[in-house]
């Protein structure tokens, strides 16, 4: 076997599994399937681009997946070709006591995900859900890593103010709102 396809079955059987999951949670499960094939037969016919540390091949291949992923996704609408879905909490747990705490807060997750923009999806996703380095996921969108570091930040805080949001139990007032229109009895002189 030589040199360049022992490495590829290496970084093949180290990256397999993750590269599945970090297509899944854009694509349904089978579709996921032929992704990570995908990707893997143009890291073959590639493979003397393959880079030698793991962690940067591990990138490289999320780079080709996602490139494959928004291929297939061209003829839908653009934003859902990056949008990254959260694997729902299962509802079954609501059941166990002591669970109700952790229902709430992936409900609460689930719903302020929902209003993240899905180029704020995917930068979180990235580094949250498939553990990549700043520097390794700004290869992947094609950005330097400081500005990929900025749009983590700024999705970062917007998730946050989503999740403050939800967990305020009373909608904010507006100034419409405040204002209470006169009792006309009073008005009347009763």
């Amino acid at each position: 076997m030589s040199p360049d396809a022992e490495h590829f079955e290496g970084v093949f059987r180290a990256t397999y599994v993750d590269l599945t999951r970090f297509a899944a949670r854009r694509v349904e499960l089978s579709v996921a399937e032929d992704v990570a094939a995908d990707a893997f037969t143009v890291a073959w016919r590639r493979r003397g681009d393959l880079p030698d540390d793991p962690g940067q091949a591990r990138a490289w291949l999320f780079g080709i997946a996602r490139n494959l992923i928004l291929a297939r996704h061209r003829h839908v609408r653009r934003d859902q070709a990056l949008t990254v879905r959260l694997i729902s909490h299962d509802r079954a747990c609501s059941t166990v006591p002591g669970h109700e705490a952790g229902v709430i807060a992936g409900a609460d997750l689930e719903a302020a995900w929902t209003r993240l923009t899905t180029a704020q999806q995917e930068t979180i996703a990235l580094t949250v859900l498939d553990g990549l380095s700043s520097q390794q996921a700004a290869m992947i969108l094609g950005v330097s890593p400081v500005a990929y570091r900025l749009r983590l930040m700024r999705a970062r805080r917007v998730l946050g103010a989503h999740l403050r949001v939800s967990k305020d139990p009373a909608p904010p007032t507006t100034a419409r709102q405040q204002h209470t229109p006169p009792d006309t009895y009073q008005s009347e002189g009763r």
